[in-house]
């Protein structure tokens, strides 16, 4: 399993070299719109309250998505990510976040 240190958004990781570069690799989720979760947060935003809810639906298709470009990257054989980038999609069905990189094989420097 590639450890969470492993995965970033530069191009290399202080104190390893890349070893081998194995391609891009990416993961997806998609949340689907919740009608009544929806109002509700748009009542707290009216009188001023945070949409913690959102955070949390945004924040748990985030999870999901860098969960599955670990996995893709594992079963290339990599032990590292780098170049991981985000998108996020907000349409009437609900929230689509892609996530991709490049899986490489990293060992210490000496």
């Amino acid at each position: 399993m590639i450890a969470r240190e492993a995965i970033v958004t530069v191009d290399q990781i202080d104190g390893f070299q890349i070893v081998k570069t194995l391609g891009y690799v990416h993961g997806q989720a998609v949340r689907p719109r919740d009608i009544v979760r929806s109002t509700f947060r748009s009542i707290g935003a009216f009188i001023g309250l945070a949409p913690i809810e959102y955070l949390t639906d945004a924040e748990r298709a985030r999870e999901e998505a860098l969960e599955a470009m670990r996995q893709r990257a594992d079963v290339l054989g990599a032990n590292g990510v780098i170049k991981v980038q985000f998108q996020i999609t907000e349409s009437g069905d609900g929230t689509k976040v892609l996530c991709y990189g490049q899986a490489i094989i990293l060992a210490r420097e000496s």
